[in-house]
């Protein structure tokens, strides 16, 4: 069965629908599943996740790596950080999503929305959605990870928010010694600059990232881009 639209387009119909009539998210999604002809969210986005961009790109990580998702607004970065956490919990491995977006009932929400009931993987996820997340509380947090485990920050730039913390490339350079040491893999979300065209270049790319202060990407070992459905992904040579 084919779906009328990406499944990145029937999530925000269904945020959209949410919003609108006040029902929770798990449920505009399931009626947007039912207007597509399936029984549950769960079942449409089973069909449409058999063979999707982060169960392609997980293999391509390496313990140690420092990986940048980066999108605008509604393009799937956060969806595309959380599969990319769940394929690591397919392995076996953890997974920790620090958010300063959103709350821990936000983000099960959009774990949901990937056709993953949150409860199956238990013992594996956490959320922390901490006003203290910088990279030393990260190190702090995860001193005892094991290795393999995967650490999505949300989002790179509000790392640079508070006075308090080191500028944004120290933070930066510390959580790649950090990864490297622990053999975890740290996966950045990141804002893209409004300066971007889609109509001139399919996707973003590091010159589009938004860096109110500077940061030396080549820091990241690994990019992945998204607009429109394109998926790019690189990796540093």
């Amino acid at each position: 069965m084919k779906l009328s639209a990406p499944i990145y387009h029937l999530k925000r119909k269904a945020k959209r629908l949410s919003r609108e009539e006040g029902v929770p998210l798990h449920t505009a999604l399931d009626r947007v599943a039912a207007s597509e002809g399936f029984s549950a969210w769960s079942m449409l986005a089973a069909k449409a996740g058999a063979a999707t961009p982060a169960n392609r790109l997980f293999p391509q990580f390496q313990p140690g790596d420092l990986v940048l998702v980066g999108a605008r607004p509604g393009q799937g970065k956060t969806l595309m950080s959380l599969e990319l956490a769940v394929e690591a919990m397919k392995s076996g491995h953890r997974a920790v999503f620090f958010s300063l977006e959103y709350t821990e009932r936000d983000v099960l929400d959009r774990l949901r929305a990937i056709g993953v009931d949150p409860a199956q993987f238990d013992k594996l996820f956490e959320v922390d959605c901490s006003d203290a997340i910088s990279a030393d509380y990260v190190v702090k947090q995860m001193a005892a990870a094991p290795r393999g485990t995967v650490v999505v920050i949300d989002y790179l730039q509000l790392l640079d928010q508070r006075r308090e913390n080191p500028d944004l490339t120290v933070q930066v350079r510390t959580l790649k010694s950090f990864a490297r040491d622990m053999g975890l893999i740290v996966v950045f979300i990141s804002q893209i600059d409004r300066s971007y065209d889609p109509s001139m270049k399919a996707c973003p790319d590091l010159s589009n990232v938004r860096l109110p202060n500077p940061l030396d990407l080549k820091l990241f070992d690994k990019t992945c881009f998204l607009n429109n459905a394109e998926v790019q992904f690189s990796a540093a040579s």
